[in-house]
């Protein structure tokens, strides 16, 4: 019962996210190494759900393996700047990985077996030239030969094909308008494709976590402007996570809202981080995937939500829409994926003399990790600001939390008479305060 339970939860809060996926263009891009791997079945019937659920769906494959395999006989690939130097002979290996790999695709997509995953999926693969290349030329004194970069994506194609239903499967090859083939980077290529067709994500199956080399941990989201700065701090990182890092800023730059980077190896790592809220890969967007902000009208619902099971606990004493409108020019949020996951208010005297902190609230699955401790700090901003002298706080079950910061025993008769009125004697609230600079 309580797996049962469990599910229901999960299904529950997934719901907002397969509202907001739903029609939404995702680029998804992963390597040749992916399609080697024997799970590589269980990403496809996770592709499959994307579309049953309505994601229009872009898929970016890569070969570098396969055209490893095929070249294994002939002198060791010629790589200058992360990228293959496609000469006659490699270029002949790329064209038949590409097109051994794209059929191995197409048939996992195209089954249908009854009891799999895919029962009932019907889904229809495009493949086409919607790439257009031009040759790299000669860098460094280096001839990359038939190593090209993308010149122009047939953006309009590829919207035709997904605006009737089809997943559109591109390979890592461009053509040139004289009828050349040039071997691509398959990270440029889903880069280039994200930002034609204003995806609204960009996904990049990576090989391996994308982890701070100081101390292993995984990085769970960063700004492009972290993420330069990152690379910067780590020239030496590998490419399966260098590269994608590379594309990530790209897209963002370019105008894609969210770019994912999920390791591919964690079983159903797409789907948990698409439709959980804290996800499990690494975020990279223009703008923070957490912020600490002044509230606004469209917040009052999400604060509202907030603080009712601390009211009913006795927590918080209870507030009613219409006040919290009144007042909202007092509140800040910590807003997180569009959930308010904690608030406060800082409510001044009418001789903007001293204030009430009021309100503070941290949502249940996010306590622990000072976010209490940044609103904190907000409100002595904004207290400093306002030219207050005094802060107060009145509580009835987290008194230790502020006296741990500062704050001192007072009583009621302490409070500037404007603030007496937020007293409720039946609370019995215990009043704290503390003098700020």
């Amino acid at each position: 019962m309580e797996s049962h339970q469990s599910f229901v939860s999960w299904f529950r809060n997934s719901s907002p996210y397969i509202h907001a996926h739903r029609n939404k263009t995702f680029v998804i891009s992963f390597g040749g190494e992916a399609v080697l791997d024997d799970d590589f079945a269980n990403h496809v019937h996770d592709f499959a759900l994307l579309n049953s659920l309505g994601i229009r769906l872009v898929l970016v494959h890569g070969i570098r393996p396969q055209i490893d395999q095929r070249l294994k006989n002939s002198p060791p690939p010629r790589f200058h700047k992360h990228l293959r130097i496609t000469d006659d002979q490699a270029l002949q290996c790329v064209k038949e990985a590409a097109g051994l790999v794209r059929v191995e695709i197409e048939a996992l997509l195209s089954m249908g077996l009854a009891n799999s995953p895919m029962a009932g999926a019907k889904i229809k693969v495009a493949s086409g030239n919607f790439v257009t290349a031009k040759p790299i030329g000669v860098i460094d004194g280096i001839d990359y030969c038939h190593t090209g970069e993308v010149r122009r994506i047939d953006s309009a194609a590829i919207h035709q094909q997904l605006d009737q239903n089809n997943v559109v499967l591109i390979s890592p090859i461009g053509y040139s308008p004289s009828g050349e083939i040039f071997n691509l980077s398959a990270e440029q290529v889903a880069t280039a494709v994200s930002i034609a067709l204003k995806a609204e994500k960009l996904i990049l199956l990576t090989e391996q976590s994308c982890c701070n080399p100081d101390d292993g941990a995984q990085i769970q989201q960063m700004t492009t402007a972290e993420a330069r700065t990152f690379l910067e701090q780590h020239p030496d990182l590998a490419d399966t996570i260098s590269l994608p890092l590379k594309a990530a800023i790209q897209s963002c730059q370019s105008g894609i809202d969210r770019v994912h980077l999920i390791n591919r190896t964690h079983n159903g790592a797409l789907l948990l981080e698409l439709f959980t809220r804290d996800g499990i890969g690494t975020l990279i967007s223009s703008t923070p995937f957490e912020e600490l902000r002044p509230a606004t009208l469209n917040d009052i619902g999400g604060i509202l939500e907030l603080i009712k099971p601390l009211e009913q606990q006795g927590k918080l004493t209870k507030r009613s829409r219409e006040k919290i409108e009144m007042e909202i020019a007092d509140y800040i949020v910590i807003e997180r994926d569009g959930l308010i996951i904690g608030c406060t208010a800082l409510h001044p005297d009418e001789q903007r003399e001293s204030g009430v902190i009021a309100c503070m609230a941290v949502h249940q699955d996010y306590q622990g990790s000072a976010r209490g401790n940044r609103m904190l700090e907000y409100t002595y901003r904004r207290a400093n600001k306002l030219g207050l002298k005094k802060l107060f706080v009145l509580s009835t079950q987290t008194m230790h939390w502020f006296i741990e910061r500062g704050f001192l025993p007072s009583d009621i008769n302490s409070l500037p008479d404007p603030l007496k009125t937020l007293y409720n004697p039946q609370r019995n609230s215990k009043v704290l305060c503390k003098n700020i600079e």
